[in-house]
């Protein structure tokens, strides 16, 4: 946290799947999500976004950690993604309590954490760090709580101009 907040990590921005950094995040958390549904849904036409895979790949961990942490067995976490003309917007959503009200904006503080007396295990530094992380990035991170139960994790990035496929050269 300290190497992200003082600039000693540079990003490198590279064009990637978005697919694949979702995919990598999953497998990594893998056991803990093994008791919840899954329902990831991305558009097909997902162009890549230019961002640090390893970085943005870190935000995924720590959304579905928190998810998983937050939702009862059985419960389903969502991942979903949409375009506009300037950003990709992705939502991680859990069927958990929601954030208290109030602590929407606190939550992504440093050693924050939504319910300190709870049981879920945490220092209050992944939600920070994901701020930090879509904040280099150029993008937005906030939580909404859903009306049917459940917090809404909203992050985007700008969605940039990815480099067109290079033409196939004919057979010789």
């Amino acid at each position: 946290m300290a190497r992200l907040e003082s600039g000693a990590v540079h990003l490198r921005r590279e064009w990637q799947s978005l697919e694949e950094i979702i995919g990598s995040a999953l497998k990594a958390r893998a056991p803990a999500l093994s008791t919840h549904r899954m329902d990831v849904r991305l558009p097909p036409d997902l162009p890549l976004i230019e961002c640090d895979a390893t970085l943005i790949e870190r935000v995924f961990v720590n959304l579905l950690e928190n998810a998983a942490n937050y939702t009862r067995p059985g419960g389903t976490i969502g991942i979903r993604a949409r375009l506009d003309q300037t950003h990709l917007r992705i939502d991680v959503t859990d069927t958990g309590p929601g954030v208290p009200p109030g602590q929407e904006a606190a939550i992504f503080g440093k050693f924050v954490r939504a319910n300190p007396a709870g049981a879920v295990p945490g220092l209050g530094l992944g939600l920070a760090i994901c701020r930090t992380v879509i904040d280099a990035h150029g993008g937005r991170i906030w939580v909404e709580n859903l009306p049917s139960g459940g917090a809404d994790f909203v992050f985007t990035l700008p969605r940039g101009n990815p480099p067109l496929p290079e033409p196939e050269s004919p057979a010789s």
